[in-house]
């Protein structure tokens, strides 16, 4: 569920809006969603993520009218101080196709964070023009904090090193479609293991399920252990550096970037690039029906070869995330769902 720290009702000493809300539930299970944050996937039950995936499925299936009514007379204000293509464009595709509109800053050099405003009073703004925030900032816990000054809800897009919740949230979305469950799969994820956001999520997100995990990496870039202490004995992890020792097990290959940019020092960085590539020639090792994910944006870690195999669904994965992200706008501006 999402945060339980700011589950009261944040806008309930505001004017209600003025627009019809849809009165027919997803499951039986009330919206939880409802006017909350998403800050951390810590937050949530596998309750709340099968809610997540069932509104998803529902939100695809509406018709557009019927879509376009969930958003109507919304705002989505977002603010991006670091780079996004993905993330970005497919919240305001998300937001467009449920009849909202979007505002925000992608450049901070033509914003007034340029001068130097800090991000209490650029939230403070543009909380006074939106009706739910989607934030991304280098700084670990940035979200939470603008979670504490906002009057409307703040979407997670990324704070520092430490969390993305909707990536790991579409990634498990894409598991579920492609592979048919997410339960029993077995998952190696490979590459910058200590830097990557997405990963640290993704974990925390499939803890809820029964899952085999490999971690690939080099022992330079492995996973933060005090980032993942609460989940031992939660789930069944096994490190590695060679990506051989895991091909012909896994289900579900979920590679990501070595990120230059979190790199203190440039030549660390020099050292590990290009360690694992999925060419061709790797994936002959692997099953037959193994899925190729990444969150993107990919360098040289993935071969442009294998774009056209059915084993690549890296840009599935995108399009699942427009849809997921609708799913949980709507979720946060609708009480309930059109059945």
């Amino acid at each position: 569920m999402p945060d339980r720290n700011h589950l009261s009702c944040k806008k309930c000493l505001l004017q209600p809006p003025s627009f019809d809300k849809a009165v027919v539930v997803v499951s039986d299970m009330p919206n939880p969603f409802f006017d909350k944050d998403i800050v951390s996937i810590k937050d949530f039950t596998k309750d709340d993520l099968e809610y997540v995936f069932e509104s998803t499925d529902t939100i695809s299936r509406l018709k557009h009218s019927e879509r376009g009514e969930l958003g109507k007379g919304r705002t989505l204000g977002y603010i991006f101080y670091e780079p996004s293509t993905r993330t970005r464009m497919s919240f305001e595709a998300a937001m467009a196709s449920l009849g909202g509109s979007s505002i925000g800053i992608a450049d901070l050099k033509s914003s007034s964070v340029e001068k130097g405003e800090s991000l209490a009073d650029t939230i403070r703004i543009i909380d006074l023009y939106s009706d739910v925030i989607v934030l991304r900032h280098p700084m670990d816990g940035s979200s939470r904090f603008a979670a504490e000054l906002s009057q409307n809800p703040i979407i997670n897009a990324g704070s520092g090193s430490e969390e993305h919740p909707t990536q790991a949230l579409l990634d498990m979305y894409t598991m579920l479609k492609e592979k048919g469950r997410i339960g029993g799969l077995s998952i190696a994820i490979v590459g910058d293991l200590k830097y990557g956001r997405t990963v640290y999520s993704l974990l925390y997100g499939l803890a809820n399920y029964d899952v085999d995990v490999h971690l690939v990496s080099p022992p330079t870039l492995q996973v933060r252990k005090e980032s993942i202490y609460e989940l031992q004995g939660r789930m069944k992890i096994k490190e590695h550096s060679e990506l051989d020792e895991v091909l012909a097990e896994a289900d579900v290959i979920y590679v990501t970037r070595i990120q230059r940019e979190r790199f203190p020092d440039p030549q660390e960085y020099e050292k590990v690039k290009g360690t694992y590539t999925i060419d061709e020639k790797m994936l002959a090792k692997a099953k037959p029906d193994v899925a190729v994910m990444h969150p993107l944006p990919r360098l040289d870690e993935i071969s442009h070869a294998i774009d056209h195999t059915k084993n690549a669904i890296y840009f599935k994965q995108a399009s699942y995330g427009k849809e997921l992200r609708a799913a949980l706008l709507a979720l946060m501006l609708n009480e309930s769902l059109p059945g």
